[in-house]
């Protein structure tokens, strides 16, 4: 197997340098991490260039709006973007890697038209309405209630931990639209709608998280009307589609934090030996360690990231084993942090302090540790499902 960049692959990677190397002293200065519509505004500002430049949704199929690109580009711009340092996709995240990606698989012609252009300009923003005070990781419980009332849905119940509420357009929700009970078991009776976050009845008080920061809301919906017309896939087919939007989330959604994961690693390599702290020979043996996690959880996003361009651009369980070790190794990583700041990583105000703190939810984001074990053991291993 040849595993070398083909010339037309080193040539894409010198056109989006050189395109980096333009564009990024023209940036305005980021805003302050609090500042959510000025974040917004970078975020949106940001993914409007892209677009303009053609490296929007590269990867996406160009029947969706994106450029086609072969899993490898798509890889050589997550490498090149995060090595030159460029904005993440912040504000985007939801609508570029959970919404956009279901909708291009799940939607129709014309919720594709309506919804993907907007995403891939940074025109519009999106959250996720999928987890609620009493269903998170077991999220097929959950009981906000949508009713059929002619062309539309009459939406009652709440939302808790949803990214980005408080400055987004849509919502991709999660609702259910037919009862528990003999015969419909709680997987079954989901809907996945797109909701309008300007809706009449629609109520948004943010949370504030353990790094001081407010990326979260509760959400809160009374008898909002949604047109069934917003509704992706079929009515009570909402799980399955749910599981298209988590395969993103697990399988590709944080394949860039890999890269920047690296660069974390070089710049505490460099600290420690700045600070004598690389005398230590444990916390060398420990940055090694992590060096090499980092590296083999690369070649496994390369692999999710080829099989899924195989299998029609769909993630496959591969991104629960991707989510599962990456999870543990940002934790790892960010107490290794601490340890080369010493004393400093009680001081909120250093380099990768609110880092340590962010990571601690990544066992809990995106479905929990305990979740992934689960799929990994049923869907992969074969094992038989715990009673």
């Amino acid at each position: 197997m040849d595993l070398a960049f083909t010339e037309d692959e080193e040539g894409f990677r010198h056109r989006l340098r050189a395109w980096l190397a333009d564009v990024l002293p023209t940036l305005p200065d980021r805003p302050h991490p609090a500042d959510w519509p000025g974040r917004r505004a970078y975020d949106c500002g940001w993914q409007r260039m892209l677009h303009d430049a053609g490296y929007a949704g590269l990867h996406w199929p160009e029947d969706a709006g994106g450029q086609g690109a072969t899993p490898t580009q798509h890889l050589i711009f997550l490498e090149e973007t995060e090595r030159a340092g460029a904005p993440y996709v912040g504000a985007g995240f939801v609508g570029l890697l959970h919404a956009g990606p279901t909708i291009a698989a799940e939607g129709t012609p014309e919720q594709r038209a309506r919804w993907l252009p907007p995403i891939l300009r940074g025109d519009e923003v999106w959250c996720q309405g999928f987890s609620e005070p009493d269903a998170g990781s077991d999220l097929a419980s959950l009981r906000t209630r949508a009713v059929r009332d002619g062309d539309t849905y009459v939406v009652s119940g709440s939302k808790i931990w949803t990214s980005h509420a408080e400055i987004a357009d849509w919502c991709e929700l999660l609702v259910r639209t037919a009862p528990v009970n003999a015969d419909t078991p709680k997987h079954r009776g989901i809907t996945w709608l797109a909701l309008p976050m300007d809706a009449p009845g629609v109520t948004v008080r943010s949370l504030r998280t353990l790094a001081g920061t407010a990326e979260f809301a509760e959400v809160f919906l009374d008898e909002v009307r949604v047109p069934v017309g917003h509704r992706v896939g079929e009515e009570n087919d909402g799980w399955r589609v749910t599981m298209v939007t988590l395969s993103f989330e697990r399988g590709t959604a944080f394949v860039g934090e890999v890269v920047a994961c690296r660069r974390v690693l070089e710049a505490l390599a460099r600290t420690a030996k700045a600070n004598g702290r690389w005398d230590d020979a444990v916390l060398r043996r420990r940055l090694g360690r992590l060096a090499a996690e980092c590296a083999a959880l690369w070649r496994l996003t390369q692999w999710n990231v080829s099989e899924a361009q195989r299998t029609g651009g769909v993630p496959g369980v591969g991104g629960s084993v991707f989510k599962l070790r990456f999870s543990q190794v940002r934790q790892e990583l960010y107490e290794a942090a601490a340890e080369v700041l010493g004393p400093d990583a009680l001081d909120a105000g250093q380099e990768w302090v609110a880092d340590r703190l962010s990571s601690l939810s990544y066992t809990i984001a995106a479905g929990t540790s305990q979740i992934q074990r689960n799929i990994v053991a049923e869907r992969i291993l074969g094992l038989p499902k715990g009673r």
